[in-house]
């Protein structure tokens, strides 16, 4: 905190229950298309990492994107003090570490401490299509930006249009009509890129070259990452998962043209408590509703992921207890023209199998 207090460039936190590293790079892509932009590198947002993260800032930097993550109360409060954002973006608000937090309004309640030292001219930007972050519309001592696809939102996207590795849309703000197209396919991506926008345009930031650096997008790595094996597509997913990162997961695998089938690979998600098994369920009742062909569970809650896709029109689901075998299935059965998307919470080191498949 003391190092940061030596800076006087604008600050921007990001938090959210999903997507908070790639909402952090596309706000930074968006920047730095004006401005020396230092950004959390990776994703050090917790306690020890935000911190070593501050370290990084330098007299020449002219803006900064920080990355803010929390699993308990009091966490937010401490990285607030620590940032001092002037600017703060929440994702979402899901149900990660519901375990710790008990519901979601508690989640939201410990993730608006990103706010706890805005001062004149602050401004928190927030998914209008979040239903549980809506509700502040007016609610607040300070001022909202809202981004998504409804009519009320200051910055809206209509006409979207994904076209398997990417998705275009119009971005709406004001008067302002510009054409956007990302390298990346899901509406949480626009979701992602619409937070871009409002922050950029917030900064003063032109519009259409904000937009434009969104062009030159690359996933990191484990995160929606797309790689080749003998003509099968993998989306190596692996970092983490919650019920509703494997959800968004899942749509983008549902959107990918391919030749062959859409193979979903998924492990247990942790930190759910008494939302375990429902979260689980409704995970593989998504992959039924968005017409997966192949469900593999791996570990024991996923046992309910498996339940949801054969209850709800999945034609082929596997359930199995580890990596290993869940390898050996995807050398059987696997072709080329498919798709595989792998995702599991980190523990369960879903990777494994990614190596395995590529042969690294």
């Amino acid at each position: 905190a003391g190092y940061r207090a030596k800076f006087s460039l604008p600050v921007v936190g990001i938090t959210g229950s999903v997507g908070k590293t790639t909402t952090k790079e596309m706000i930074a892509l968006a920047l730095s298309s004006s401005l020396r932009v230092m950004k959390t590198e990776g994703n050090f947002n917790s306690q020890v990492g935000l911190p070593v993260t501050m370290f990084q800032l330098e007299p020449e930097d002219e803006v900064a994107v920080i990355e803010m993550g929390m699993s308990n109360f009091g966490e937010m409060g401490r990285l607030s003090q620590i940032a001092c954002p002037d600017f703060a973006v929440i994702t979402n608000i899901g149900i990660s570490h519901i375990e710790q937090l008990k519901t979601r309004e508690n989640i939201r309640s410990e993730k608006l401490h990103i706010t706890d030292r805005f001062r004149k001219g602050s401004v928190l930007f927030a998914n209008g299509d979040d239903p549980l972050l809506a509700e502040l519309r007016g609610k607040t001592r300070y001022p909202i930006k809202f981004f998504g696809t409804e009519p009320w939102c200051d910055y809206r996207a209509e006409r979207l249009e994904s076209y398997g590795t990417g998705t275009k849309f119009l971005l709406c703000a004001g008067n302002k009509r510009i054409a956007v197209d990302i390298p990346a396919p899901g509406m949480h991506y626009v979701l992602n890129a619409l937070a871009a926008a409002a922050v950029a345009d917030t900064l003063s930031i032109d519009l259409v070259e904000a937009m434009k650096a969104l062009g030159s997008y690359e996933f990191t790595a484990m995160r929606q990452q797309v790689l080749q094996a003998d003509g099968i597509t993998v989306i190596d997913d692996s970092y983490n998962a919650s019920p509703d990162s494997m959800k968004s997961s899942l749509d983008v695998l549902a959107g990918w043209k391919v030749e062959g089938r859409k193979i979903a690979l998924l492990a247990d998600m942790l930190e759910l408590g008494e939302y375990s098994v429902r979260g689980h369920y409704e995970v593989g009742e998504q992959a039924g509703k968005l017409g997966i062909d192949v469900v593999i569970a791996i570990g024991k809650k996923a046992e309910n992921i498996a339940l949801g896709a054969k209850e709800h029109g999945v034609k082929k689901v596997e359930f199995l207890e580890n990596n290993q075998a869940a390898l050996e299935l995807l050398r059987q059965i696997a072709k080329p023209g498919d798709a595989i998307l792998i995702k599991g919470s980190r523990s369960m080191h879903t990777e494994e199998i990614v190596h395995g498949i590529l042969g690294t």
